[in-house]
């Protein structure tokens, strides 16, 4: 998943058009951006008046060090937090305000441009609070979040829904035809405007208070949310016995020992993500364990107890609900997709029930290939969900003659990160080059990396790959600072790739699953994104959420390519290379266990939509998710990827809810792109490469987003290549286009 500076203000319970695109600020710009001269600069606007005060705040000191300043981490106090969100408030609103109260006619220069270069300060805050609310998360930390995260929200949504903002953004609006401005500066100008009313800037008295009080209390159930579902994922299963052992690699053995040492503990300790569980789940012989592990697992924030979740999440889908019929939406669902590629919610329920009867269907296959195996072995069961990933990776072994832990060994992480700055070189001719030391890190383990194509510096790349303590789960990128050109000054992207993988026991290696060397490809294809952006306007940078996971997961395709396999996959003993041999058993089991993979993610997105895709809010979530499971015909044998209880993406803020369908929407454009390399005869080329980079990744959202893929591809993407990419039966290809040509055009 992708978090920019933007989301971080999602997080927040801020839209992003509270800021109206005020991030990554810029010294003042001309009506193309350019550099102006002092006196039009201070013609254009009192806010540049306002200066940094000298302040003794760790966090509100101005950055500085390489690549125009880094992040300070080295000098972070957690205590000076509410000082500097008080401060930062009370200076974006003093710049705001001064834009505001120009009495001069709103114009693109006087008014859009100042808006677009304003709360620098905050940008950078919420910068280092997102990596202490995410990377390094205790008690002192939770505690400012929750009396501040709603303050905060409060004061955004004000600043947001003043109706001398709305009055100015709609005499921009308004003039915008006889403005001479071009295609990025129109759509800025129509995109500020229609955020605003989306998010409630028309509403007056009553309804604008209710919308505030509103978006608190969302602020404050999102932490809630969050903080329940970490504290039950800081929980460990603690073994004693050797015999808990049986089946386990030595690497994964001497990670969890090394867990329980952290802990203070003899023996082993099995922590409550998914980087412990699922390795567990595939690997051991203990069917006992398996099921306990898979239970503490499945069941975070729905044990009952301080941290049990449905009621904060019954909370959150009223007030999502009360919002939407205050802003005039049918549904949450619509209110959230209203500036999407889908558009609306039939559109995106459309493509998941295509492939879901496919995946469906794979799943009873898959099972019926492990229950045979599971009988030949006499082992008198039927496969249960703790079984899923044991049988499923003993079928591997007999159809493929490959296992998971025959792989292991050529994934060495430090090699796969290797990996991923090669095919990056090879695709956009950039260079990642290890400066770890020379800049401040929050963590001793964090690597850096300075990022150049040619000899232009692009920026600085941050690499925080180890689960930790006060890290929450999963996988995700951010950046401190992302490029545009307002103002004439080179930026330099600061960006960073978050994940929550196992370290190898002392004096080992760290060996990743093919599942999570997929994940470290995964988020640097959002990274890819960002380092690649040649954008002029912040307010043209987020993509819609139904494109945004589509880079990333372009990016995977090239991990199992035999150039880098041949290259990069190395046995972690011997050195030597993958042998041709498995090499080519893994081309051929690339299809293998889709129907898993993708009904656990599928009914996860379903659920999400068709949770919020009604107006009248659930009340009961552990009984809607298993009445609407039961619904699709979910499979007995799989549980959703994310519950709703731990659904993070849901409930920690408004980010990917009734969006998760975003990933399979992305999914769609990735195999039809993968599709166009494949088509050339060689996944390297670098025309199309450079066709993907130019128009894709460094276009940002300065055009619709539905124009750039099919200025990229010349076309809509088709259905049939995701359907072929998982193994699944494709329909006919001329009712399979004109089902994807619907979804796209969202009609």
């Amino acid at each position: 998943m992708r978090f920019t500076s933007s989301s971080r203000k999602l997080l927040l319970g801020v839209s992003s058009a509270a800021l109206l695109g005020a991030c990554n600020t810029l010294p003042m710009a001309d009506h193309d951006g350019k550099n102006m001269t002092t006196a039009q600069l201070n013609e254009a606007s009192v806010m540049q008046a306002v200066s940094d005060t000298a302040t003794s705040n760790s966090l509100l000191q101005t950055w500085t060090g390489p690549y125009d300043g880094v992040p300070p981490w080295d000098k972070v106090n957690v205590s000076d937090f509410p000082g500097a969100f008080q401060a930062v408030m009370k200076k974006v609103g003093t710049q705001v305000n001064a834009v505001r109260d120009n009495p001069a006619t709103a114009t693109f220069e006087n008014f859009t441009l100042p808006m677009e270069l304003a709360g620098n300060s905050a940008d950078e805050l919420f910068s280092i609070w997102g990596v202490h609310s995410s990377n390094l998360s205790n008690e002192e930390v939770r505690k400012i979040q929750g009396e501040w995260l709603p303050k905060i929200s409060a004061f955004f949504n004000e600043l947001t829904l003043d109706p001398k903002l709305l009055e100015k953004t709609k005499a921009v609006y308004d003039g915008r035809n006889a403005a001479g401005l071009n295609a990025q500066q129109l759509r800025l100008v129509e995109r500020n405007y229609e955020q605003l009313v989306r998010n409630g800037a028309l509403l007056e008295g009553t309804e604008k208070e209710q919308l505030i009080a509103l978006n608190t209390e969302l602020a404050k159930a999102f932490n809630e949310f969050s903080n329940k579902v970490l504290a039950d994922e800081e929980t460990f299963i603690h073994l004693t016995d050797e015999a808990d052992l049986a089946g386990l690699p030595n690497s994964f053995i001497a990670s969890i020992k090394e867990a329980a040492q952290g802990k203070g503990k003899e023996g082993w300790a099995l922590k409550n993500t998914r980087s412990v569980m699922q390795p567990f789940l595939q690997n051991s012989t203990r069917r006992d364990l398996r099921e306990t592990v898979y239970n503490a697992y499945i069941n975070r924030g729905d044990n009952g107890d301080k941290n049990d979740t449905n009621t904060t999440i019954a909370k959150i889908l009223k007030l999502r609900a009360d919002r939407a019929k205050i802003l005039g939406f049918k549904t949450h669902a619509h209110y959230r997709m209203a500036d999407t590629m889908a558009k609306e919610p039939q559109a995106a329920m459309e493509l998941m029930m295509k492939v879901w009867p496919a995946a469906v269907g794979r799943v009873k296959e898959e099972v019926a290939d492990m229950q045979e195996v599971a009988d030949a072995e006499g082992a008198g069961i039927t496969i249960a969900p703790w079984d899923y990933r044991h049988y499923s990776e003993k079928v591997r072994k007999v159809k493929y003659d490959l296992d998971e832990a025959e792989i292991k060994p050529y994934f060495k992480l430090d090699n796969m990160v290797d990996a991923m700055f090669d095919a990056a070189g090879k695709l956009y001719g950039m260079q990642f080059s290890d400066n770890t030391g020379s800049v401040p890190v929050f963590d001793p383990e964090v690597r850096t990396f300075e990022v150049t194509r040619g000899d232009k510096v692009i920026g600085l790349f941050y690499l925080d790959n180890f689960a930790r303590k006060g890290k929450r789960s999963g996988a995700w990128m951010t950046t401190y600072r992302s490029q545009h050109d307002l103002g004439g000054k080179n930026r330099y992207v600061l960006a960073s790739n978050n994940n929550n993988f196992v370290k190898g026991g002392e004096g080992q290696p760290t060996l990743v699953s093919l599942d999570d060397a997929t994940t470290l490809f995964h988020e640097f294809g959002h990274a890819l994104h960002y380092l690649n952006y040649d954008i002029t306007y912040p307010g043209l940078s987020g993509t819609p959420r139904d494109f945004v996971e589509y880079p990333s997961q372009v990016n995977e395709n090239w991990l199992l390519t035999r150039y880098i396999l041949d290259t990069y996959a190395k046995h972690a003993e011997t050195g030597k290379p993958m042998p041709q041999e498995l090499v080519d058993k893994i081309n051929k089991s690339k299809t293998f266990n889709k129907g898993f993979s993708t009904v656990e993610y599928l009914s996860s997105a379903i659920v999400d939509m068709m949770l919020h895709n009604r107006e009248e809010p659930v009340t009961d979530p552990d009984a809607f998710e298993r009445e609407t499971l039961t619904k699709i015909g979910m499979p007995k044998e799989i549980v959703m990827r994310h519950r709703l209880p731990q659904f993070n993406h849901l409930f920690s803020s408004d980010a990917y809810s009734a969006g998760y369908y975003s990933y399979l929407w992305s999914e769609t454009m990735d195999a039809d792109t993968w599709a166009a390399f494949e088509e050339t005869g060689d996944v390297w080329d670098k025309d199309t490469a450079e066709r993907f980079r130019s128009v894709i990744l460094a276009t940002g959202n300065e055009t619709d987003r539905k124009d750039a893929y099919r200025n990229f591809r010349g076309r809509d993407p088709e259905v049939k290549y995701i359907l072929k990419k998982r193994g699944f039966p494709v329909p006919s290809e001329s009712a399979d286009a004109s089902v994807v040509n619907k979804s796209n055009t969202g009609k």
